[in-house]
Parts: C-alpha cells; structure tokens; sequence
C-alpha cells in the first residue's frame, strides 16, 4: 500500500471518517462472534455462516476492480489461492477459535501487534535490520500484551486463556505473512482486486471446511440470533470495513490510515464492557495504552 503523498483531492475529513468508520467496524468482529458464541454455535460453523454471507459481496468486488483489466495469468491465480489461504482463511479461523476463550478486548490486543510481527518476520526472513527504536517499540507493545495476559489469566481462572491467546497470535502472524508476501501481487493485481478475489478463496475454503466436519442437519438446531449476527458479522464487520479502509487509503495515505486505526482496539474495549459485560480494569486499560504506544513508534516511521 502506499505511503507517499495523498493524490486525492477529496476533504481530509472524508478519509478521516473512512478510516475510523472502518476500523471501528473491524473491531465489532470481536463482539459479534461472542455475542453468536452464547448460542452454542461452534467455530466452523460460525465462520462458515459468515463466509457464506460475503461470498458474493467479494465476488462482485473482485469483478468491479478487474474490469476493463487484463486476465490473469496462471502464477497470479497460484498467488492469489496462497495469500487467500494464508491471509483470510487460516487468519479468521484461528481467530474465531480462539474467542471462544478470550476476550474480545484482549483479541483486539493481539491483533493490533500485526505491525510489530511484520518487522519481527521481516527481521527473520528477510535480514532486515532492525532499529533502536524499533525494539523499544516492540518492548512496549509486548509488556502491554503481557499485561493484559496476566489480567485475562486472573478473571478467566486461567482455563484455556494461554490457548485462545495463541490461537489469535497464530492468526496474527498468518496475517503478518500475508502482509510481506502480498506487496508485489498488489502492483501487479491491485488492491481491491486482489482482496476480493483472496478474500472469496477464504469463503470457498469456509464453505468447504464445514461440508466436510459438521452436518447440514445442524443448521436447522442454530438459533435465529445466530443467523442474523452472521449477515452483520459478513456485512458491517467484513465487507464494508475493507472498502472503507481502502478508500481511506485513497484519501489519507496508508501512515495516517493506520494511525486512525488505533481507536479500534478502544471501541472494542469500550464494546466489550457494554455488550459483552467484559472487566474495564485499570490493568486492562494501561496494557492498551502501552501496545497503541507502541505501534503508533512503528507507524511514525
């Protein structure tokens, strides 16, 4: 994405709203599955439902962006089935899975160091050189996620809570992979076209997932809850947070985009105590300070 000088002529507000629009959106995600998980719903079928739902959104996203275009070649179509595997599906399986143990805020948490592992990756697998102070902004994040931790192991009695944990970092770090590998395909394919069309191999791959583990029978037993946070979940928390971001992009620039996205993990703590009855601690609140801290350090430069 760039990170260059802003092209559009659009007001700076526009994209400022975009992108807290969006990223507040982004963080509803969070509270939609666990509001769906009081209704016994399990986590393949869970993000089966939403896959189901956004399908022909990005479907149609894909066809928008690519008209007009040239088709693509065999090497494009590999990549793009790798980056969906990776970027899409194997990043909101772990995550769905691992809310049925955490909470959402603290998923937020984790989610947000996306930044801080994209260096770290970057540092492994590329040599690249790392600067003070990139590592004392990965200091910082960290001591905060590990605040937080603590703080979840303490109200959650410590059952399954290192487990959720890690199934989310997983899903960072999918994520992360995503990010480093996919700069080149979106020169080549562009960003919207490569995010519908990644994005609807996750759904297939969804789909696909829960045919073969779970029964259709069972769609009969979900509770109707279940269904319509699933559209709203497909809707409001994955389709329209991805145009908003991009489009905000346009406007702001991929720097000021992301640091507008730093409300997103407040709105789900703020979320999370009024929908969900999660603790607002002081703990919980200083931990948040301290990952936004440091990734706003990663975001300056």
């Amino acid at each position: 994405m760039p990170v260059g000088p802003v092209t559009s002529t659009a007001p700076a507000w526009q994209g400022l709203a975009l992108a807290s629009l969006g990223a507040v959106a982004f963080s509803g995600k969070a509270i939609i599955v666990k509001l769906a998980y009081r209704h016994g719903v399990d986590a393949v079928t869970l993000i089966m439902l939403r896959m189901v739902f956004a399908l022909p959104l990005f479907l149609a996203l894909a066809w928008w962006a690519g008209r007009g275009k040239p088709r693509l070649g065999g090497r494009d179509r590999l990549a793009i089935l790798g980056l969906g595997f990776c970027g899409y599906y194997l990043s909101s399986m772990l995550d769905f899975a691992g809310l049925a143990y955490i909470s959402a805020s603290f998923e937020r948490l984790i989610l947000y160091l996306n930044p801080t592992l994209v260096l770290l990756l970057g540092w492994l697998l590329f040599k690249r050189r790392v600067g003070g102070r990139q590592l004392l902004a990965l200091a910082i994040s960290y001591g905060g996620v590990l605040l937080v931790f603590g703080q979840e192991l303490k109200l959650q009695k410590g059952e399954h809570t290192a487990l959720g944990a890690l199934l989310v970092l997983g899903s960072a770090i999918s994520y992360a992979v995503y990010l480093l590998y996919s700069g080149e395909w979106v020169k080549r394919i562009g960003a919207l076209r490569l995010t519908g069309q990644a994005t609807a191999v996750a759904c297939v791959l969804c789909i696909a997932q829960f045919l073969l583990l779970r029964p259709l029978s069972g769609l009969a037993e979900l509770a109707p809850p279940v269904w319509w946070l699933s559209v709203l979940n497909a809707v409001a928390c994955t389709f329209a947070p991805v145009v908003m971001v991009m489009l905000a992009i346009e406007r702001l620039g991929a720097t000021l985009t992301a640091q507008t996205g730093m409300i997103g993990p407040m709105s789900t703590l703020l979320m999370g105590a009024l929908l969900l009855d999660e603790p607002f601690t002081p703990w919980v609140l200083a931990g948040t300070a301290l990952v936004l801290s440091g990734v706003w350090l990663l975001s300056r430069r």
